[in-house]
Formats: C-alpha cells, sequence, structure tokens
C-alpha cells in the first residue's frame, strides 16, 4: 500500500476564551495530518459528532478487527463512527492534559475510504489536516480532560478531571481551535474545508468565520441549523444520561463507575436517527437474533422485565445493544452532553440577518451534499443551504444522492461520496462527476457505473 507523511500530536495552543466568555489556562488540541505541505494544498476534515482525529488509517498504527457487530454483517457508523464507518475500537494511550492511558478508545480510521493515496481526497496531492474538537475526548481539552492544579472546582470533587467545570463549548469554538491550530502548523489558506453532518456545520462556520480563509467548502448530509424532532431525539438523549445515577451529576471520575447505561441508550437513540426505514428493513428486518430472549440488554445494566421472554429477542435489539456496549466502552458522557448540545445550538444565521447574509463574505465556491434517505438532516435543508449560497452570489452546486443509507450514507457509501468531492476539490463546481440537482437532468449516479433518476431540488420544495 502507497502510504503518505504521517504526524499526530496533542498541541498545547495557549489560553483559549471560548464563545460563552469562559477561559481555561491552556487549549491543547489532538490532531494529525497525512500528506507533505506545499503552501497551497492544505485540506481540513472536520470530524462528526463523536468521531476523532484519526480521518484515515495509519501503518504504523494496527487496524482492529472490525467485525463482531450484532444483528447484521455490515459495517454501520453512527454519526458518530465514527462515528463513523464502523464501531470497531482501538484503543489511543494518552488523552489530554494527563489522562491515564486508554481513558477513550478511539474511533479508528472513520473515512478511511474517501481519505488517502489515490483516494478522493489524495494524501498524495494535498495535505490533510484533521482536529479532535474541544469538548471531545480523544486528547483534545474536554471535561474528560486533567483540570490544572491552580484551577479550583465550583464544588467539593474527589478527582482531578475538568466535568461539568470544563466551558460549555459551541461549533464557533471548534473552527477558532482549528485555525488556532493551523498556524501553529504553519499554514494559512486552505484549499477546502470538507466535513459531515455536525462537521458539515463546522464547514459552514468557517465560511462564515473565516471567509477569506479558504477556497472551498463542501458541506455534506448537514444543515444551517436542526430542526425541532432532531432537538427532541438530542434532548431525550441527553435525559437518558443524566438520568443514569451512575452519571453522579457529571463527578463521576476517578474510581467511580461511569454513566454506562444511560450513555448506551443516548448512543442507540443516535444510531436509530441515522439509519433510515428502509435500510433497518433491509438489515434487520423482524428477525430474532436467534438467541435465548432472557440475554437481551447485553451491555446495558437495565433490569429484565420476565414477561419478556415470551417475546423474541429481535436483530435490531440485538445491533443496538451491541453498539451501545461498545460505545460506552470508548467514549465520555460528559463529551456526549458538550457535543450534542453544541450541535443543537448552532444556528448559520446566528448574528446575521439571513444565512445568506451570513455566508455573504465568503470568496470561494461550495459544494453541498444530501442524501435521499436521509431524515437527520434532509435532502430538502441542504437545498435551503445551496439557495442561501445563491443568494450569498457563492458559486454552489448541490449534488443529491439516491441512497436507502439514511444519514449514514455519507460514510458508508464512499462511492457516491469520494468522487464528486474529487472533482470539486480539482475543478470546483465545474467537475466532471458533480451533478447539481438545480439545473441538470442527468441521472445521478453512485460512482459504481450504476445511475439513478434524477433528483430535483423542486421535488423537495413548495
Amino acid at each position: 500500500m502507497t502510504t503518505t507523511p504521517h504526524d499526530s500530536g496533542i498541541v498545547p495552543l495557549g489560553e483559549f476564551t471560548f464563545e460563552c466568555g469562559r477561559s481555561i489556562p491552556e487549549l491543547r488540541i489532538a490532531y494529525e495530518t497525512y500528506g507533505e505541505f506545499t503552501g497551497e494544498n492544505a485540506v481540513l476534515v472536520c470530524h462528526a459528532l463523536t468521531g476523532s482525529q484519526n480521518v484515515a488509517r495509519t501503518p504504523e498504527i494496527p487496524d482492529t478487527d472490525a467485525s463482531g457487530g450484532a444483528g447484521t454483517g455490515d459495517a454501520v457508523g453512527s454519526d458518530a463512527a465514527a462515528d463513523e464507518g464502523v464501531d470497531a475500537d482501538a484503543e489511543i494511550d494518552a488523552g489530554a492534559d494527563g489522562d491515564p492511558p486508554n481513558q477513550a478508545g478511539q474511533a479508528r480510521a472513520w473515512w478511511d475510504d474517501v481519505v488517502g493515496p489515490g483516494k478522493a481526497i489524495d494524501t498524495t496531492e494535498y495535505y490533510v489536516v484533521c482536529a479532535n474538537v474541544p469538548g471531545s475526548c480523544y486528547g483534545s481539552s474536554g471535561p474528560a480532560s486533567r483540570r490544572p492544579d491552580d484551577v479550583d472546582p465550583d464544588r467539593e470533587v474527589d478527582h482531578d478531571r475538568w466535568a461539568l467545570d470544563f466551558p460549555p463549548v459551541q461549533v464557533g469554538d471548534w473552527t477558532r481551535a482549528q485555525r488556532r491550530l493551523l498556524d501553529h502548523l504553519g499554514v494559512g489558506r486552505l484549499h477546502a474545508v470538507v466535513g459531515g453532518s455536525v462537521g458539515g456545520m463546522n464547514v459552514l462556520d468557517w465560511g462564515k468565520r473565516y471567509p477569506d480563509d479558504a477556497d472551498h467548502l463542501v458541506a455534506i448530509a448537514t444543515a444551517a441549523r436542526l430542526d425541532p424532532q432532531c432537538l427532541a431525539l438530542d434532548a431525550i438523549a441527553r435525559r437518558a444520561i443524566r438520568s443514569d445515577p451512575d452519571w453522579n451529576g457529571g463527578d463521576y471520575y476517578g474510581d467511580r463507575p461511569g454513566p454506562d447505561t444511560g450513555l448506551g441508550l443516548a448512543r442507540q437513540i443516535g444510531h436509530v436517527m441515522y439509519l433510515s426505514k428502509s435500510s433497518m428493513d433491509r438489515k434487520f428486518g423482524r428477525r430474532s437474533a436467534g438467541r435465548d430472549s432472557l440475554t437481551r440488554g447485553e451491555g446495558l445494566d437495565v433490569p429484565e422485565n420476565p414477561t419478556a421472554a415470551f417475546f423474541p429477542y429481535r436483530e435490531v435489539e440485538s445491533y443496538l445493544d451491541y453498539n451501545a456496549g461498545s460505545f460506552a466502552d470508548r467514549f465520555d458522557a460528559n463529551s456526549y452532553l458538550y457535543l450534542t448540545r453544541a450541535m443543537d445550538e448552532y444556528d448559520l444565521a446566528g448574528g446575521y440577518a439571513s444565512d445568506a447574509d451570513a455566508l455573504a463574505a465568503f470568496t470561494g465556491e461550495a459544494l453541498v451534499m444530501s442524501f435521499t434517505d436521509d431524515w437527520h438532516f434532509t435532502v430538502d435543508q441542504s437545498v435551503a443551504l445551496a439557495d442561501a449560497f445563491g443568494d450569498a452570489d457563492v458559486p454552489v452546486a448541490h449534488h443529491i444522492v439516491d441512497s436507502d443509507h439514511g444519514h449514514d450514507a455519507f460514510l458508508v457509501e464512499p462511492e457516491s461520496v469520494g468522487p464528486p468531492v474529487r472533482d470539486f476539490l480539482r475543478s470546483g463546481i465545474d467537475g466532471k462527476s458533480i451533478v447539481d440537482a438545480a439545473e441538470s437532468d442527468e441521472p445521478v449516479t453512485d460512482g459504481s457505473g450504476t445511475s439513478h433518476a434524477p433528483v430535483h431540488s423542486s421535488l423537495f420544495s413548495g
């Protein structure tokens, strides 16, 4: 396999004041880079909700077995697995601010089919940077990070973590932290900023906050803001965590057990959001998992209902239980609270008259991608986003992929995502694989030679 130069680390970036007005004395950001920087070929990749800086496979870090999912043999991530791609977890050896070894497993190589030598974001051509966002738990400063000795918590605690004393985080904090990291790395203007889901919101914030710092924006399966249904589901997920007695008001560090059951339930809600009805029917149907129904709830400390033995333990339940347990092993519950709040609160138009007004200063080109069965971030929302770019006189293409994978499509369909991203990075909106749904009658292809009926923005408006 062809390899490219790779670097990784956790860098201290000095005092940082968050959007909320509160500061920490030292922001630490975990990052990885791939390829060689030429001065004009940098591509920043923004990870999704529980993703990590490890966007592509690196030869010095062995892969883990990606098998073992319950109920399905497919590699299904979430917005997460990495969300994103697969829920197979390898451990990293150090976290931010002195975290103990293996405090959280790493979501490995979550976009490896898109980023790497010869791939859509070609690391022999581009210098790719990915940073773990503040508030997460893969090395960057967050609630699970060690609290500096000279910072006193607001209450009596028996641990040395920030916990809920860490400042509230917003998407704008991610963008500003990435800008500071890039300055540290010697990167000025970016060739492109690319991201999906809440990582796509991060991309939009780059166009709003640093309009002169990127030539291309690629916003995949995202929106200018969450709709009320997704806000409601995120609120239920957070309440599942906070209702777990082991959450202990956020102070579960040290020798205490963590709120694994609450976090697992939150993750299950997320997985349902990331799949579509048709993909769930294809993967699971109503099939029994073929196991004793009394084993249900594996990975979750949920009391069993004795009458449940009468009913089948279904494959969809087995899948959710497996992923709940594996996710609790690799992620921090407080980080989940922080990051979902950041996603919920993001509003592209915040501080401006409209989304178009927020994007008006951006001087490059934009590619918006959406997927027909994604109900988390809908095609309709992407239509509105593309319209906002257009109203701001930003050259934009909206490429719609006919897919039944739901929100996970941007992670599990590299054959659909890769070609338009590749061609946009090379040729802008005139890239040969890009079909602008607002203008073209050409069929949308998935990159494998299979064509689909054209999907137009008019189908989702009015």
